[in-house]
């Protein structure tokens, strides 16, 4: 049976933090995932990759059409939740579909901040732990490598991402609204990754009294705080040094949240209610929702900076235009490749079956060649042999046939057969 694209997935336009935060999938959890994807569908699913982000979840699979109304059960069982709960939030996309909905997410049309170019380096990442899992075969690797090509043409072509406001942006322009000036303020940022990394290079611009970088792992926190001379200090110490901090940006890998109600409650009694700004961007997050109870404490997640971000996207719908006419049209050659791809068991079979009767025949006319027959007669009978055994089939076919089928076998024959007529 052929095989569909089939995606499945949720992301920030179909679900709020609160639920994607329960399905994402840390790298870590990639393999597992896969092999239990494939373990449970067996020869059904016979290619997947996930990608997960702080804003979507999605399963990309080769598979047989009729899984699909199973995989969203096998989402939910495999993150211990309930069908039913996870249901109104997924999307899914067939074919065509789910090949432009890989082009669209891959070129930044389907992001949170229009444009940015974060995703598709968590795209290729998806895709290599897919290989790595053995999970990644000819038509999702096709797939892939025709996305990277399409979101390369968009990104070349279009001002898709241009002047985009990122996420990392976004926080040091909502740490504004509270503060105005930042230059007196004093930052921790906890985690020291690619999204920290990028919202410690903006607030650093803005020439903070204090940046400090508290990490899991000393050594990545002191090597993220040397480039903008800051300090480092151990994520044990949270409890008796939040509240020396104005500004707190969040962005871990931690399954739970690592601030909670509690805990802020009393640094913010400790600031003797002095304004704190809280950003959360990491799913699942790290700062308790609660949290944004506190009067004095701003609580930003990132859903709200999304929001904040959409604001400053609106000015560019001509680039997203041209970007998805570009979509359109690539989409339209894959599928094309796809179709192709149907014919190619067939054509292998028509190769050995042809191969097959060469092999007798030249068997039979070296046989014969061995013998001493002569070697005129011998071509003859040869190419004669082999013209009758290629067209035995055909000629059964048409004089077995009758009514329409014959009518079509009659209109078919002379493109799969062509023939010059020797009077002409």
């Amino acid at each position: 049976m052929s095989l569909d694209v089939l995606t499945f997935g949720l992301n920030h336009h179909s679900a709020p933090v609160s639920v994607r935060e329960r399905v994402s999938m840390p790298e870590q959890l990639l393999r597992p995932a896969l092999d239990g994807l494939r373990s449970a569908f067996g020869a059904r699913v016979q290619e997947a990759t996930i990608l997960s982000t702080c804003n979507r979840t999605e399963i990309y699979c080769a598979a047989q059409p009729e899984v699909a109304e199973h995989i969203p059960s096998w989402l939910a069982d495999f993150n211990s939740l309930e069908a039913n709960e996870l249901r109104p939030h997924l999307y899914q996309y067939n074919k065509d579909l789910a090949v432009r909905h890989a082009f669209r997410v891959a070129s930044g049309l389907d992001s949170m901040v229009l444009g940015e170019p974060q995703i598709l380096g968590q795209m290729k990442t998806a895709v290599r732990a897919a290989s790595d899992a053995g999970s990644l075969g000819t038509l999702l690797h096709q797939l892939f490598q025709k996305t990277f090509s399409v979101a390369k043409e968009v990104r070349t072509q279009t001002a898709i991402g241009a002047q985009s406001v990122s996420m990392a942006a976004a926080s040091v322009r909502l740490a504004q609204r509270v503060f105005g000036d930042l230059s007196k303020t004093r930052v921790l940022f906890i985690g020291a990754g690619e999204m920290i990394e990028l919202c410690s290079t903006h607030f650093a611009a803005q020439k903070p009294s204090c940046m400090v970088v508290a990490n899991r792992t000393r050594e990545r926190a002191e090597t993220l705080a040397s480039q903008f001379d800051g300090k480092t200090m151990k994520l044990a110490d949270l409890p008796e040094r939040l509240a020396d901090f104005d500004i707190v940006v969040s962005c871990t890998a931690s399954s739970l949240p690592i601030l909670g109600l509690g805990l802020v409650q009393k640094a913010s009694k400790a600031r003797r209610h002095m304004p704190m700004v809280m950003i959360d961007l990491a799913v699942p997050r790290d700062i308790e929702p609660e949290v944004s109870q506190l009067d004095d404490v701003y609580l930003y997640s990132v859903d709200d900076l999304g929001r904040y971000v959409q604001m400053a996207s609106d000015s560019r719908q001509a680039a997203v235009v041209q970007a998805e006419a570009i979509i359109d049209s690539r989409v339209q050659n894959f599928m094309h490749w796809m179709d192709s791809r149907a014919v190619v068991p067939v054509i292998r079979n028509l190769n050995q079956g042809a191969d097959a009767i060469v092999q007798a025949e030249l068997d039979r006319a070296r046989r014969l060649l061995a013998k001493g027959e002569n070697a005129d007669q011998v071509l003859e009978q040869f190419a004669r042999s082999l013209t009758q055994k290629y067209l035995h089939a055909p000629m059964v076919a048409l004089n077995r046939s009758q009514g329409e089928d014959r009518t079509a076998l009659m209109d078919m024959l002379p493109r799969l057969f062509p023939y010059q007529d020797s009077s002409h």
